[in-house]
């Protein structure tokens, strides 16, 4: 079974699953979009109206800037993965609470450990805290921290979250510098594990 079928499915039990939170006011799930093969998964904090409405993750405002800034690193929306750390719209876009990010928490851990990236990008301190926890965006958005996810490798970047961007000026300015440091730790990644299949070799 190929990453797309597993998605699929996966996609599925979670329509099925009467017990994950947020159901009762939403239109619809908000999966995850993109391609199960990239290297790159972006994860966010919570569905918006619009995103509710068509079933697909940042496609408002929000998401018309992530298209633009991923067109500055010259990377197609359509190459890499998209998703939140909760898949139901949180009433009136408040944020999502812990308890509900918990019970998201399972679905997300297999859409990661399917998809398999090198980098994870976390947009907004929610699902920065999946991986970075305990402490404050303002410190480390831009930065490159090494991980073990199901001991394997991983590399995580947490960002700001593009709305905030859109309200203030100074975060547009931090995200766009933060996107330009993706194509170069992505070359990183990619020689790094060049090296290890030559040392295995």
């Amino acid at each position: 079974m190929d990453k797309e079928q597993k998605l699929e499915n996966l996609r599925k039990e979670m329509e099925n699953d009467s017990s994950l939170p947020l159901r009762k006011g939403a239109t619809n799930l908000v999966f995850g979009e993109g391609n199960p093969e990239t290297e790159i998964l972006f994860i966010g904090e919570g569905p918006g109206y619009w995103e509710d409405q068509k079933g697909i993750p940042f496609v408002g405002n929000a998401g018309i800037l992530l298209n633009k800034l991923l067109q500055s690193i010259k990377v197609n929306r359509e190459d890499v993965f998209v998703t939140n750390v909760v898949c139901f719209r949180p009433p009136n876009n408040r944020d999502p609470l812990p308890e509900e990010i918990n019970a998201f928490k399972p679905y997300i851990d297999k859409i990661i450990n399917i998809i398999d990236p090198k980098i994870i990008v976390t947009l907004g301190r929610f699902s920065m805290a999946k991986f970075i926890p305990n402490v404050f965006i303002s410190s480390v958005h831009g930065s490159v921290n090494n991980i073990k996810w199901n001991d394997k490798d991983k590399v995580v970047i947490p960002m700001y979250h593009p709305a905030a961007a859109l309200r203030n000026g100074n975060v547009m300015n931090m995200i766009k510098n933060d996107f330009l440091t993706i194509p170069d730790v992505l070359k990183d990644v990619k020689s790094k594990v060049v090296v290890d299949q030559m040392t295995l070799v």
